[in-house]
């Protein structure tokens, strides 16, 4: 299991891409999820922990989902989430952008 400050971190690393690749500020991703621009800057640079109810509003502001897993299938998420070379077998579905699965 990570220290808390190293999940924080990566927590926050993982917030910022998302807010960059939607090109969101900080002010508008903040406004969005019903906190000031200080405390979302907090819990991105991973200075401060956030409530459950503050990283759902946060993530859906990104178009994101929070979800909570055993620790026990953590490894076997990261192996899904690696990329594939073009040998690899290929996942049964893929999720669209648009939540729509294709099979």
């Amino acid at each position: 299991m990570k220290p808390e400050s190293e999940a924080l971190l990566e927590l926050g690393r993982l917030l910022k891409t998302a807010r960059k690749g939607q090109g969101f500020t900080q002010e508008q991703v903040a406004r969005m999820a019903g906190i000031s621009r200080p405390r979302y800057r907090e819990i991105e640079t991973g200075s401060a922990a956030a409530r459950t109810t503050t990283l759902i509003n946060i993530a859906r502001a990104l178009g994101l989902e929070l979800m909570l897993i055993p620790q026990a299938m953590v490894p076997a998420v990261d192996a899904l989430l690696q990329p594939h070379d073009d040998d690899d077998d290929l996942p049964a579905f893929i999720a669209s952008p648009d939540g729509d699965a294709d099979v």
